[in-house]
């Protein structure tokens, strides 16, 4: 298998736990100590992703459009270490009798920043007309749904940290939805990636639609 495809093989599976992991009724299944858990796997899956992701980057970095691309990919794996602090704290989370933090774990400020600005740089570095994405070869659509994912995420955050103590219906709907959807997005590319054997974020992958 391919670097690329063991790339999107982590990326796959950190963002299916991380699509999971929200849903209460998961929570309730499994319990706040297992929920917190699948969340810390998904971070450490992600982390390698993007390990693998800044590796393939890396011999491009100097080359046209390979600058973007290795950007993208450090701040991204930036962000990803972010999360894996804070989903490491969420397997602290109490279960007691007055409640435990109904989100377990929520987007960090720090983690979702690095994720939405990595996002944008790869959309940015993407073909574009106009701001909408040039369609055509595999995985033309990736880098929108990785910056959807990505803005996801970063609503998630935001509706997370004005939950509060007690819990809000809404807002904590509005975090754990978020999460999911975003994390869906990350899942969709992924899953795009495996099938083609690339992805449109890459250097080479650009090359070639240009050459096209």
């Amino acid at each position: 298998m391919t670097r690329e495809r063991w790339m999107a093989a982590c990326f796959a599976a950190g963002s299916a736990c991380f699509v999971v992991a929200p849903f209460p009724g998961y929570l309730d299944l499994v319990g706040a100590r297992a929920d917190a858990l699948t969340f810390f796997a998904g971070s450490i899956l992600f982390t390698l992703g993007g390990a693998l992701q800044s590796a393939l980057a890396f011999g491009h970095r100097h080359h046209a459009g390979g600058s973007a691309a290795w950007w993208a990919a450090i701040v991204q794996s930036a962000g990803t270490l972010f999360f894996n602090v804070t989903t490491f704290r969420a397997l602290d989370t109490p279960a007691t009798a007055a409640g435990y933090d109904p989100l377990v774990w929520r987007p960090d400020a720090l983690g979702s920043i690095c994720f939405l600005v990595s996002g944008l740089i790869a959309y940015r570095a993407a073909p574009r007309h106009g701001l909408a994405p040039v369609r055509g070869g595999a995985g033309w659509w990736e880098p929108a749904v990785n910056l959807l994912g990505c803005v996801l995420f970063g609503v998630a955050a935001i509706a997370g940290y004005v939950v509060p103590a007690r819990g809000s219906i809404l807002n904590l709907a509005a975090a754990n939805w978020a999460t999911a959807l975003g994390a869906a997005c990350f899942l969709a590319c992924a899953v795009g990636t495996l099938r083609s054997g690339g992805t449109a974020k890459a250097p080479h992958r650009r090359r070639q639609h240009a050459v096209a």
